[in-house]
């Protein structure tokens, strides 16, 4: 028994040798990672160092190459969303005076003749309102309360753009 005692005690002594080529062994892997292609190189290391290095070794190189294939797929995602808010924005310029409101009516983008939508009051001359998609070019109207019409014909603008007017009533 005392004879295993002293075989035990002398790997214990050569574990830390290793430990230190560990240390060396741990370079090479950064090397490999710079050029991937050098499949001979991992072979030697595993002589230097145990097989579980080489394992943890080949864990960070297949770690980083799913991160930049992982990147370019979002960047596709975001391009749907950049083009998702199509909306059609039309600001009016008209005081149309203290309490009174601004409406709009018309066909498509969700307007309606039937019943106005009503425009925010970005200042005291000008009334604004945001638009959701549309597949075709939006008609429309102003109206003063949602009863009185403004003058002349139809406004038309096309999806996707911003209009500034200046009406009438």
């Amino acid at each position: 028994m005392t004879a295993m005692k002293k075989s035990t005690s002398k790997p214990a002594a050569k574990s830390p040798a290793p430990a230190t080529k560990a240390a060396p062994a741990a370079k090479s892997p950064a090397v490999v990672t710079k050029a991937p292609a050098a499949a001979p190189k991992p072979a030697p290391a595993p002589k230097a160092a145990k097989p579980a290095a080489k394992k943890k070794a080949v864990v960070p190189v297949a770690a980083p190459a799913p991160s930049p294939v992982a990147a370019p797929a979002p960047v596709p995602a975001v391009k749907p969303v950049a083009t998702k808010p199509v909306v059609t924005t039309v600001t009016a310029q008209i005081d149309i005076g203290f309490g009174n409101s601004l409406f709009i009516r018309g066909e498509g983008a969700g307007l309606s003749w039937d019943k106005g939508l009503l425009m925010n009051c970005v200042s005291d001359s000008e009334w604004q309102v945001v638009l959701g998609e549309s597949s075709r070019p939006i008609v429309f109207k102003f109206l003063v309360n949602d009863l009185s019409w403004s003058a002349g014909q139809d406004y038309t603008v096309a999806a996707g753009t911003t209009l500034t007017l200046v009406p009438t009533f």
